[in-house]
């Protein structure tokens, strides 16, 4: 039997394994290092990703490509345009009037903290609420001071923000026009034997191409179902939420979760302690529940097998590395390396054998 340095040895002295591990070091330091400088690069990326999707069943059509790129990259700069123009007001509109109700809600959630020694006397006694409800009044001011700051540091990151509007589009355009081009020249600086990265480029690029477009028609359809539905119910933050609600969908678990909180702040604002509150907060349970439930394993079907604990796991260390890119990519990621450890053992064609079985020793004999 093998210890477990040799087959450490016999695994990761091969060089393809070697190969593919530098290439994967050398991005990950990359993005490390360079992390806030490539941020246009890596959003680039993941649009035309997203276009790609697109593009290729218009190929398969014999659609020649640079007609399909084309059209799919008009069409998505039409789609940003009226984004910006339409959606855009409309959030900022609803964002300054949850500045403006900021101390409605304080005082809200106060009165409700103040009735709640008389609810439970049991559990939580009146000096604690009295600590807490000076600790929120503390917390708002330092809240404020930060805004105000925050909106003054923000001025020159406008210029900063313009320059990426410009940049992303044409990034895009040219990763789709020559894509081939561009693969072709990286694979020029890679060694000739390339079996094993190949094969995990396969994989890798099948399954991020179907997350990254998964998750976006995802956010689309939460986004889209979570605002009409609170516009119906005549909720007066429903674009700014449903924009919220869509997006939680990029921290699985934790995002909806996290994403309750506003919901349940800004109905109590409008509607205080009442029956609307409690429609409310059923109608956003029951598109939580449609989406892990349904909507996911409808768009995910297949395309990424991994355990929620490893979900988890990976937007907790890839997230602490890069920020909201980490939580982006967490899945992504994680597959790139479940890519790489179950295509070890193809290389090796199968496993090695037990050398203490009879039988399975070179030369051995069979027994009769």
């Amino acid at each position: 039997m093998y210890t477990p340095l040799e087959w450490f040895r016999k695994r990761f002295s091969d060089p393809q394994i070697l190969l593919l591990t530098f290439v994967i070091l050398g991005v990950l330091a990359a993005l490390y290092v360079f992390g806030e400088a490539l941020k246009p690069f890596v959003a680039s990326v993941v649009i035309a990703y997203l276009l790609e999707g697109f593009i290729r069943p218009m190929e398969r059509r014999r659609v020649p490509r640079w007609l399909a790129v084309t059209i799919v990259f008009t069409a998505f700069l039409l789609v940003a345009v009226f984004l910006i123009f339409s959606l855009l007001p409309l959030l900022t509109e609803q964002l300054q009037r949850v500045v403006r109700d900021l101390p409605d809600i304080v005082r809200q959630v106060q009165n409700l903290i103040r009735t709640l020694p008389e609810r439970y006397p049991g559990f939580i006694e009146p000096q604690y609420a009295d600590s807490l409800i000076s600790a929120i009044g503390q917390r708002l001011q330092e809240w404020g001071g930060h805004l105000v700051s925050l909106s003054i540091s923000y001025i020159p990151g406008l210029a900063t923000l313009l320059v990426y509007m410009v940049l992303v589009p044409f990034l895009i355009l040219f990763m789709l026009k020559d894509k081939e081009l561009i693969l072709g020249y990286v694979r020029s600086f890679l060694p000739p034997h390339q079996q094993l990265a190949q094969s995990v480029w396969r994989d890798v690029d099948r399954q991020i191409g179907n997350f990254i477009r998964g998750k976006v028609w995802e956010i689309i359809i939460v986004g889209l179902v979570t605002y009409f539905t609170f516009r119906l119910m005549g909720f007066n933050y429903s674009a700014l939420l449903g924009v919220l609600t869509g997006f939680s969908v990029l921290v699985p678990y934790v995002g909806a979760a996290v994403v309750t909180i506003p919901v349940a702040l800004l109905g109590l604002v409008q509607w205080g302690p009442s029956w609307e509150l409690a429609y409310l907060l059923f109608a956003y349970g029951v598109i939580q529940g449609l989406d892990g439930n349904v909507l996911v394993p409808l768009i995910f079907y297949e395309a990424v097998k991994l355990h929620p604990v490893a979900i988890i796991l990976a937007i907790l260390i890839f997230g602490s590395i890069w920020g909201f890119w980490g939580i982006f990519f967490a899945i992504p990621l994680a597959t790139v390396v479940k890519s790489i450890l179950d295509a070890v053992p193809r290389l090796h064609h199968v496993e090695d054998p037990d050398p203490d079985r009879p039988g399975e020793h070179p030369g051995a004999a069979e027994p009769e």
